[in-house]
C-alpha cells in the first residue's frame, strides 16, 4: 500500500499558517475552543510553552497557551506571540511625550478636566494618562452636558482650580454650541471636537477600515455605526475594540489631539501639583 505523503497534498487543500500577532497588553481576541473573549493582560513563559492571560469585559481571567491558530482576531484566525522587548534608550508616553524615568504621580491639582462621557474619559487616559499622572491632572466625566453652565458654577473656577471642558460635536448652531456660550470666565476654558461622539476621532485606517460610516437621522447613532460595519449591535464590546486599536496619539485625528493638549496646558497654568 502507497504511504501519504503529506507534500503532495494539493496546494488547494492545504491550510494557510495564520499570521503572527505579537500579544501585547489590551489586544482583544477570543479563544478558538472556547469562545472566550478578551483583552491580553500579560503573557508568560512557562515549563509548557508561553501563555498568555485574557480579561473579559466581566473582569475574569483566564490562561490560555499560545498555540497555532489559537485565537481570532476580529473574526480572523492568528497565532499570538510574546511582544518584543521594549527597545532600549528614552521611552515615550502614547501622547508622544518624552517619558522621565522613576517619574511619580503628583498629588492631584484642585483644578480639574471635564469630558462628556465615559469613553471620552477612556481615550484621553490610554493617551494622556502618563501625563496627566505626572502633572496632577484629574479627568472626570459627566454623563452629558445639559447641566454645564450649574456644573461651572459650583466648581467655581479660580486661579488655583481652574477648570478645563471638552464637548462632543461642538460645531456652530448646535445645542452644544449654545450651551458653551452660556459659560464664561477667565479660568474656565471650554473646547470641542467636530464629531458627533469620541468614537469618530480614532481615525479609520486605525480600525482597518475605510472611513466611519454616515448614520440616517433618527438613529441612534453607536447602534447605527455596528450595523453598518457588520459589528454586533453591542456598543459597550464596540468601544472596547475601537480603544484596544489605540496605541498612540497617531491613531487619533488632530481635531481632538489639539484640544486636548490646549485643556491640560489651561488647567496647569495655575502653578505646580503637590509632590
Amino acid at each position: 500500500m502507497r504511504q501519504y505523503d503529506p507534500d503532495l497534498t494539493p496546494p488547494w487543500k492545504r491550510q494557510a499558517p495564520a499570521p503572527e500577532v505579537p500579544a501585547e497588553p489590551d489586544l482583544v481576541v477570543e479563544e478558538v475552543t472556547t469562545g472566550f473573549c478578551g483583552a491580553v493582560i500579560r503573557c508568560e513563559k512557562t515549563a509548557q510553552g508561553p501563555t498568555v492571560t485574557l480579561e473579559d469585559r466581566f473582569g475574569k481571567h483566564r490562561v490560555f497557551p499560545m498555540e497555532p491558530r489559537g485565537f481570532l482576531l476580529e473574526g480572523r484566525a492568528v497565532t499570538l506571540v510574546r511582544p518584543r522587548a521594549a527597545p532600549t534608550g528614552p521611552r515615550r508616553t502614547a501622547s508622544g511625550s518624552l517619558a522621565l524615568p522613576q517619574a511619580r504621580a503628583r498629588v492631584a491639582r484642585a483644578g480639574r478636566i471635564y469630558v462628556e462621557g465615559r469613553h471620552d474619559a477612556e481615550l484621553v487616559e490610554r493617551v494622556w494618562g502618563d501625563d496627566l499622572r505626572i502633572e496632577g491632572v484629574v479627568v472626570e466625566y459627566l454623563e452629558g452636558i445639559d447641566d454645564l453652565p450649574a456644573i461651572v458654577r459650583d466648581f467655581s473656577p479660580g486661579p488655583d482650580a481652574r477648570l478645563g471642558v471638552l464637548v462632543d460635536h461642538l460645531v456652530p448652531g448646535t445645542k452644544e454650541s449654545r450651551i458653551a456660550a452660556e459659560v464664561t470666565g477667565e479660568h474656565v476654558l471650554i473646547v470641542g471636537h467636530p464629531y458627533i461622539d469620541v468614537w469618530e476621532a480614532v481615525k479609520p485606517s486605525s480600525l482597518g477600515i475605510p472611513a466611519w460610516p454616515t448614520v440616517p437621522h433618527g438613529q441612534d447613532w453607536k447602534t447605527g455605526i455596528c450595523r453598518a460595519l457588520g459589528w454586533p449591535e453591542n456598543t459597550g464590546a464596540a468601544w472596547q475594540r475601537i480603544l484596544s486599536s489605540v496605541r498612540s496619539y497617531k491613531d487619533l485625528e488632530p481635531a481632538l489631539l489639539g484640544r486636548v493638549e490646549e485643556l491640560i496646558d489651561h488647567v496647569t497654568v495655575g502653578g505646580p501639583a503637590g509632590p
